[in-house]
């Protein structure tokens, strides 16, 4: 199979991105901008013990708004957990709603603001493009530099099976996306390692997507690897280096912004079961299988992988469109292994004996193997599982 640049593409994305440090002081008069006058604020607990709620629910009060705060969000968010936060709308009588945290809070956000708005179940629009709108006004802050949901109309839920089903839909594209690279400052360094990794699957799948993949995904693609390969370690290093924080995030959103238009394959088809059946954070998830997946694609990509080998080890010279091939596979490999995370299955508590189990699970995950470089079956999904047993 080949992987090709189609001349043929649309492309969407956020209308607005407000990249600006502070910036999360500036959501009372944003509110007001979209017409609320209450507002529902959806995070996490660990945020709001971390006190970044504080300044920005002080923002809106200050603006005139009456701000509800529901900060029960779980990771992988179930069903159950989205429907309780729906509910917490409803019982506000929120006229918008702000996504505040990592992907399991903005993806609730959206999710929120459809069903407030277009009254619907969730099963019934697992699926791509089968919501209904309208929805309410809707602005996302992310705090982590990796998930890109606040420029990507995806949403990812576990269902009571344990199984991670999307709702893919325009609908789901925020009014606003607001970078304040302050509030990633804070982030210890296993997350901030688990978080980049994902942002980098995220351009590296969408650079070799063989659905949909076209110039400005292309483009948005490399720029985004190109400042997550630069800063990874700096920011693995030190925290607090404002910089590096903040072109981390720029580069998980064009991330985001690329593979909301070229989607995503093999690496995040085998990552989901490992976050449904053992709770594993997405961006582990994606890292742990996402060095097997490289070398699997290896002859299918290589043309692919030797341009990204040019934007993660700059001022290398190859001999050959081979050589810089496996550089690049061999430097992405070595990047998930210099990360403080586990590092095999076994650490997160999968045994030999769940590997027919996981393997069946990702190929049911199909709007994403097909567009893989190579075809993957159940045999290969579970040989990738069990090289990092």
């Amino acid at each position: 199979m080949t992987i090709q640049t189609s001349l043929n593409f649309s492309f969407e994305t956020t209308p607005r991105v407000i990249s600006e440090t502070g910036g999360a002081l500036k959501l009372g008069a944003l509110a007001k901008e979209l017409g609320a006058s209450r507002v529902l604020v959806i995070t996490d607990p660990g945020l709001v013990k971390a006190g970044l709620l504080a300044a920005p629910m002080q923002a809106l009060a200050d603006a005139g708004l009456t701000a509800a705060l529901y900060s029960d969000v779980q990771a992988d968010p179930p069903e159950a957990s989205v429907e309780a936060a729906v509910q917490a709308a409803r019982d506000a009588g929120a006229e918008a709603v702000i996504g505040f945290g990592g992907g399991s809070s903005l993806d609730t956000a959206k999710l929120v603001a459809l069903l407030m708005g277009a009254p619907q179940s969730l099963p019934e629009i697992y699926g791509i493009g089968l919501a209904k709108g309208p929805r309410l006004p809707l602005i996302q802050v992310p705090t982590t530099a990796g998930t890109g949901s606040e420029v990507t109309p995806i949403s990812i839920v576990t269902t009571p099976t344990h199984e991670k089903k999307g709702v893919v839909s325009p609908l789901l594209y925020p009014d606003i996306a607001l970078l304040d690279a302050e509030l990633t400052l804070g982030l210890p360094p296993a997350v901030t390692a688990m978080t980049g990794i994902d942002a980098m699957v995220h351009a590296i799948e969408a650079f070799t997507s063989r659905h949909k993949k076209n110039a400005l995904s292309d483009g948005l693609a490399l720029k985004a690897l190109h400042l997550l390969a630069a800063n990874m370690d700096k920011v693995i290093a030190d925290g607090r280096d404002l910089a590096a924080r903040a072109a981390m995030l720029q580069g998980s959103m064009l991330a985001g912004m690329a593979f909301a238009n070229a989607p995503v394959a093999a690496v995040h088809a085998l990552a989901y079961p490992l976050g449904g059946h053992f709770h594993v954070p997405h961006g582990l998830s994606n890292a742990l299988v996402l060095a097997p997946v490289l070398a699997f694609n290896r002859d299918a990509a290589e043309a692919q992988y030797a341009e990204l080998a040019a934007v993660v080890l700059p001022g290398r010279r190859f001999a050959t469109q081979a050589e810089a091939c496996d550089a690049f596979i061999a430097e992405m490999t070595a990047m998930v292994h210099r990360m403080p995370f586990a590092q095999t299955l076994r650490a997160v508590g999968v045994a030999e004996s769940d590997l027919d189990r996981l393997a069946a699970d990702a190929m049911k995950v199909e709007r994403l193997l097909i567009n893989n470089p190579r075809p993957v079956t159940l045999a290969d999904a579970r040989a990738i599982y069990a090289s990092v047993l």
